[in-house]
């Protein structure tokens, strides 16, 4: 039978509605699409690798994944990967706007802490050389540049500096430091959590910092693990330090993959031009994604809607969850402990006599360990000198990250783990 007039009138009607309506789609944003789509459930990945998920009673170490990113966090983070932008200008809007709420004159978002401190290095490299980014490292060590660092300051993040082509000098007393300076000091690093509150005898900050100004060098001070308290994001750039470095992924509740360099803006300024995407550059492969810069801006709008107290007492609470659960076990007694810089939060100490419970607190951890849910306890689960207080007979418990609900697990687990021991 032939075809009607109106029959290929109605077809083309519906084929051009068709593409009209492919068109809008592809203008639309994700979350109107999203809302006219039935959403598909989502791959658990982990199970599909095979990676167990775990519970993390220890805290914000890296290799427990750090921090779980917080709710508004992991929002923005998702949003921003529907939509490409120019990254140099993501990156001087996300500077901007996080030194304004910080008051700070500049930030930059880099992929880390240590990608701060390497960031930063190269700003003060730069700024001592009046060097482009693609001279350093080599004119760095061509010229011998230092940077000075206390003794006792010395860790494993030396090499986020030595990559850009100094070396270090290390001083050892306020008067060793005093007569460290030359005409090829281009800056000074001050580890904070190794300060004077954990260990007598090193230079205070105020001190540090006023030297190295007396001499027209750069500080730099490394608060990778400070927050809380949250004040700590203004407090060392309002008493005078020229760059400070942070982590995403600890207090902040960022992503674990990023971190914040704050300080003064010619330095931060110069730390960007040592920074990607800038092919010859030392930060190059300190790649920085939108979905993080995005993510760092939220986890700063998200830090600075908490308070101290809540964090405090949410904290104690989960405390005092695991103590009432193991209460009456022989020989346990516990303690609250909360570290004075780095990792500012109580963390619960539970001593005990392995002889009379019948296991060791590294055994227990073992345990935890390899039972579902998988529990991790912190490093200084039967470790002397770890955390003030704990020793061979100490199982120590971080319980800032744990989520809802996590607490009342460990408590049932850690219970009933000392409990059966002997029998």
């Amino acid at each position: 039978m032939p075809r009607r007039a109106d029959d290929r009138s109605i077809s083309r009607r519906r084929l051009l509605g068709a593409a009209g309506a492919t068109v809008a789609a592809s203008l639309l944003p994700p979350s109107a699409i999203a809302a006219t789509t039935v959403a598909e459930p989502a791959v658990d990945y982990y199970d599909k690798l095979g990676v167990a998920k775990i519970i993390n009673a220890a805290g914000t170490y890296t290799y427990l994944t750090a921090a779980v990113m917080a709710p508004p966090v992991q929002r923005a983070v998702a949003a921003a990967a529907h939509h490409p932008v120019r990254l140099k200008d993501l990156q001087r809007a996300s500077g901007e706007y996080i030194a304004k709420r910080l008051k700070c004159e500049g930030a930059v978002v880099s992929s880390g802490a240590s990608a701060a401190l390497t960031l930063g290095t190269a700003a003060c490299v730069a700024a001592k050389g009046n060097l482009k980014s693609n001279e350093i490292p080599l004119q760095a060590r061509e010229r011998g540049y230092e940077v000075i660092v206390q003794k006792k300051h010395r860790y494993e993040y030396d090499h986020a500096m030595l990559i850009c082509g100094v070396t270090i000098r290390e001083v050892g007393s306020l008067e060793e430091y005093k007569s460290a300076f030359s005409e090829r000091t281009v800056m000074t690093n001050y580890f904070n959590s190794a300060g004077p509150e954990s260990e007598p005898g090193i230079i205070d900050r105020e001190t540090w910092l006023q030297v190295a100004h007396e001499h027209g060098v750069p500080c730099h001070l490394d608060a990778a693990a400070d927050v809380p308290p949250i004040s700590n994001l203004w407090k060392y750039t309002e008493m005078g330090f020229d760059l400070v470095c942070f982590s995403g992924g600890k207090g902040l509740r960022g992503p674990q993959n990023a971190g914040l360099l704050l300080g003064k803006r010619h330095l931060t300024d110069l730390a960007l031009e040592n920074d990607s995407p800038n092919s010859d550059a030392v930060g190059r492969g300190m790649k920085v994604a939108k979905e993080q810069m995005v993510g760092m801006v939220a986890a700063v709008d998200w830090i600075l809607e908490q308070n101290d107290e809540a964090i405090q007492a949410e904290s104690m609470r989960r405390i005092r969850t695991i103590e009432a659960a193991i209460k009456g076990i022989p020989t346990v007694t516990t303690v609250v402990n909360v570290p004075p810089v780095a990792n500012h939060v109580p963390h619960l100490l539970i001593k005990y006599d392995p002889a009379t419970v019948g296991i060791k607190p590294l055994e227990v951890a073992a345990k935890l360990r390899s039972q579902k849910p998988s529990i991790e306890l912190s490093p200084a689960t039967g470790v002397r000198g770890r955390i003030e207080g704990a020793d061979e007979n100490t199982i120590v418990i971080g319980v800032w990250m744990l989520q809802p609900g996590e607490a009342e697990v460990v408590a049932s687990s850690l219970k009933q783990v000392l409990k059966s021991a002997k029998a």
